[in-house]
């Protein structure tokens, strides 16, 4: 029986348009996106117990081990199997910026979902697993979906989305920006024209850096100006925009060595990096769909 898998991958995701399109009576915001998976990851190691405890074995600045969604993650789907008995020692290894819109915590909460769930030996297919995960957060139900999507809803109403084979660029401003400044600032519109995924365009044909827009940067922007520095920055190479409630910065590049002479000149108050488009999460093996 395995009890052990290390070195998990938890990818990150981009935005590659984020438009809000309307708002529903309980306060949650309509929103059309595209999500895109990319090659940058933090990991996690798992470690069976069988005296029924869950532990994160390391620290994670600025994350109480009680309310890590990683742990939460795993009661949750505890509690949902029954298996009480069964625990496990986790390690999260960060390399994601937290409240960089590039969603790192959703991330490790699904890799855990799905690990434990393999672990475990609970059985739940992938669509039960992923309304799961929406009682964490809005995100964690397109790290299991397992592809590239496009998502409506709140997020959570996912289908399937072709994206171009490319490279990123991102930087990491230096600011945390926290999604409830975002969605409950009075310069957020709401009311963006909903678009078809036909609309998107042929990811065989051009790299989707220029559809759409995010409706949240002009929000952060306006709160944070390392963001909109960054934005400006960035534009002067392609079509930058910021992923998710932000902070982080992104622009799509067709070759790595494009990318690479980008963040050759990048100034050295911000931490940047490349990363390359996937087009499937790599853990998706694990659940049956």
């Amino acid at each position: 029986m395995t009890t052990t898998l290390t070195a998990c991958p938890a990818p990150a995701k981009l935005n590659l348009f984020l438009h809000v399109t309307g708002r529903r009576p309980d306060g949650y915001h309509l929103l059309q996106s595209a999500f895109q998976l990319i090659d940058r990851c933090d990991t996690l190691d798992f470690a069976l117990r069988e005296d029924g405890q869950i532990r994160r074995t390391n620290e994670v600045p600025g994350v109480p081990a009680e309310s890590d969604l990683v742990i939460r993650a795993a009661h949750l789907l505890r509690q949902a199997s029954g298996q009480m008995q069964l625990g496990a020692d986790i390690t999260v290894h960060k390399v994601l910026p937290m409240g960089g819109g590039v969603g790192g915590g959703s991330s490790d909460a699904a890799t855990t979902l799905l690990v434990l769930n393999h672990l475990w030996k609970c059985g739940y297919n992938r669509a039960s697993l992923m309304e799961m995960g929406l009682k964490l957060g809005a995100d964690v139900p397109f790290f299991l979906f397992g592809r590239n999507a496009f998502a409506e809803g709140v997020g959570e109403e996912l289908s399937v989305l072709q994206t171009a084979e490319c490279w990123y660029v991102v930087i990491e401003p230096g600011v945390s920006v926290p999604t409830s400044i975002i969605f409950s600032s009075k310069l957020l519109t709401r009311d963006t024209q909903p678009v078809r995924i036909t609309d998107f365009p042929d990811a065989t044909k051009q790299v989707a850096s220029s559809f759409g827009k995010n409706d949240l940067e002009m929000v952060a922007t306006a709160h944070f100006p390392e963001v909109a520095a960054a934005v400006e920055w960035l534009g002067k190479f392609g079509s930058a925009r910021m992923t998710g409630s932000g902070a982080c910065v992104f622009c799509a590049f067709e070759h790595e060595h494009q990318a690479d002479e980008v963040l050759k000149q990048l100034p050295s108050r911000w931490i940047g990096w490349k990363a390359k488009a996937m087009q499937e999460h790599p853990l998706a093996h694990l659940v049956q769909s």
